[in-house]
């Protein structure tokens, strides 16, 4: 898919992890996720769902840490301004910001995220 901009990882030091903390939303986990970050963990998967996802009909997301008016990912890690579960992070997470919406809507990942420029300034 083309999109409008371009995406540079090394912004992620600057941004305090915009992307993973302000508004509510849902972190979508796939069973084959669930199991890896379960192992991750070093827990069962059982006690993965229990304290650290939430059912949404017949899906599971991830659970939001409430502060203020600031929700943020359970497994962002507010001091070092990184995922905790990095490696093994939902595909949601390490597709960011290629998501189809951002595609037709680039404004808002523009807002978002210091790490995605236009195409037509990235290639001054």
């Amino acid at each position: 898919m083309n999109y409008p901009y371009r995406f540079h990882p090394d912004a992620c030091q600057t941004c305090k992890g915009r992307c993973c903390n302000g508004e509510s939303g849902n972190i979508w986990v796939s069973r084959e996720e669930i199991q890896g970050i379960s192992d991750f963990l070093n827990l069962t998967c059982e006690d993965f769902i229990k304290n650290y996802l939430r059912k949404i009909s017949y899906r599971y997301s991830i659970t939001e840490l409430k502060s203020g008016d600031n929700y943020a990912c359970v497994f962002f890690d507010s001091i070092i301004n990184r995922c905790s579960i990095y490696t093994v992070r939902p595909e949601q997470c390490r597709t960011f910001p290629f998501w189809p919406y951002f595609k037709t809507h680039p404004r808002e990942v523009f807002e978002e995220c210091p790490g995605v420029v236009p195409l037509k300034q990235d290639q001054d």
